[in-house]
């Protein structure tokens, strides 16, 4: 399965142990990372944090495309929803929340807590970023 990636089974087994978790493809950092909990809860229900572990945060900046702004400009003007800059804050979140598990997984947690994020718009010389930031605090969680 892991072959797909360039990276046989064994490769990735020897990363996964010595923690060389930005080494690996974040589709596999997803299964590894799967049931680590993140919530905008500052306390979990159900589960009593053991030890909080650091704050971590995940930065992501993506770009939006000419096209896109520029039928972003005329939704402006029209008024409507934009579903090419839905699709993309959809698409950071999603994102920026694999690297909040990553960065989890990477300090020992199976929990963060306090989850919020951030979203800024860069831009300037007709370039446009969409620059969003997630942060936390990476726990260790025990159901109650």
């Amino acid at each position: 399965m892991f072959g797909i990636f360039g990276k046989d089974e064994e490769k990735i087994q020897q990363l996964v142990d010595n923690k060389q978790f930005d080494e690996l493809p974040t589709d596999i950092i997803d299964g590894i990372a799967k049931d680590i909990i993140l919530t905008t809860e500052s306390v979990l229900s159900g589960y009593d944090v053991t030890e909080r572990l650091e704050i971590i945060t995940a930065e992501c900046v993506f770009g939006m495309n000419m096209f896109r702004d520029m039928f972003a400009g005329v939704r402006d003007i029209f008024g409507g929803r934009s579903s090419a800059a839905q699709k993309v804050l959809r698409e950071s979140r999603r994102v920026c929340l694999t690297e909040l598990r990553r960065e989890a997984l990477i300090a020992g947690a199976n929990a963060v807590i306090g989850v919020d994020l951030a979203y800024n718009e860069i831009s300037g010389d007709g370039k446009s970023m969409l620059f969003l930031v997630a942060s936390g605090t990476a726990c260790i969680v025990e159901k109650s």
